[in-house]
Formats: C-alpha cells, structure tokens, sequence
C-alpha cells in the first residue's frame, strides 16, 4: 500500500502540469485570421472606360456618369471612380458639366461624392453666359440634381466672380447658393 501513495503523489502532479499546460496553450492561442475577404477592402473588380446612363420613366435620358476606371468594394458596397463626370442633358436646359479627379459613388448610386479639382460648367443659353465653378469637394445628388460642399467656392460667368466657403447647388432652380465668406466682382455691363 505504500508504495501505491507513494506514486500517486508524482502522478497527481504530472496530470495537473499537463492539464495546465493544455489550459494555457488554449488561453494564449489567436483566433484565425479570416481569410474569407469579408474584412478587407479590395475590389471585386475593376472596369476601365465606363459609361453608366440614367433615363426617367418615359426612356427620356436625364444624366450620364463617364468614368476613366471604376472599383467596386464588396465589403462596403462602394464604388470608386477614377476622374469621373457627371452631365445633365435636358430639353429646354443649358448642358451642366460637373468633372473631379476622383469619385465615391454610394451603394444606391443616390450620392456621388467628388473630390481633387472639381469643376461644374453650365454652359451657356440664349440668355446667361457659360458659368464656371471650382472646389476642391463637392457631393452631388444626381437624381434630385442638387449637390453641396462645405469647401472653398469660386464661380465665375463671364467677367463676373464670386468666392466664398460652402455652396448649395439646385440645377433645376438654377440656384448656387454661397453660405459664408462670400466676396466678389460683378460686371456693371450685367446689371442694365
């Protein structure tokens, strides 16, 4: 019987050492890493020289988006572009021209948001001279034809200027709405 105790005393510490061991190696392990891609922010693909048209319900064509590249990203459900433009053709409207040297374009394709040397260009109609805006950002609501920065602003219309900081923009009023610093020079030939 003595020596049955005297092995159970190394034996019991050995099992415990070992279930230790196993606890440890468990509680200091990292999780895997996921491999799926759901995580990362990579395209899903990438297509060159794109051209995407939106038509109202009657097959009338209301804007068109021309992009040098788009990237979709799968995680978030956005799409990248790559010196993106953005033209409103309509009857009976002067062209508006809105071009950046990059583009974020949401899910819903409801919001594009355009950065790096923006520049909008209406062009000119029986009755305005061509106008010329220019900041560095500007987010555009394409279906609702209205955009809006908190940036620098400045529009020029023939020998006309105004700058200021934060625009609002209503193609359908025709409305550039400056929001704070605004200063200028108006042509005198304009007010007769």
């Amino acid at each position: 019987m003595r020596q049955w105790s005297t092995a159970v005393l190394p034996i019991s510490i050995l099992l415990t050492l070992a279930a230790l061991t196993f606890w440890l190696r468990y509680a200091t392990e990292f999780p895997d890493a996921h491999t799926d891609g759901k995580h990362r922010h990579d395209p899903d693909y990438v297509v060159n020289e794109v051209t995407v048209r939106k038509l109202d319900k009657s097959g009338t064509l209301r804007h068109t988006l021309v992009a040098e590249e788009l990237r979709h990203y799968p995680d978030d459900d956005s799409t990248e572009l790559i010196k993106p433009t953005l033209v409103y053709v309509q009857p009976g409207r002067p062209r508006l021209i809105v071009k950046a040297a990059h583009g974020r374009l949401s899910s819903q394709a409801e919001r594009v948001d355009l950065r790096g040397d923006v520049e909008v260009q209406r062009e000119a109609d029986g009755k305005h001279e061509a106008l010329f805006v220019r900041t560095s950002e500007l987010t555009a609501l394409p279906d609702e034809e209205k955009a809006f920065t908190k940036a620098n602003v400045m529009i020029t219309q023939g020998k006309s200027s105004i700058q200021g900081v934060g625009m609002q923009v209503d193609n359908k009023l025709r409305t550039y709405v400056l929001e704070t610093q605004v200063s200028g020079l108006i042509d005198s030939h304009r007010l007769k």
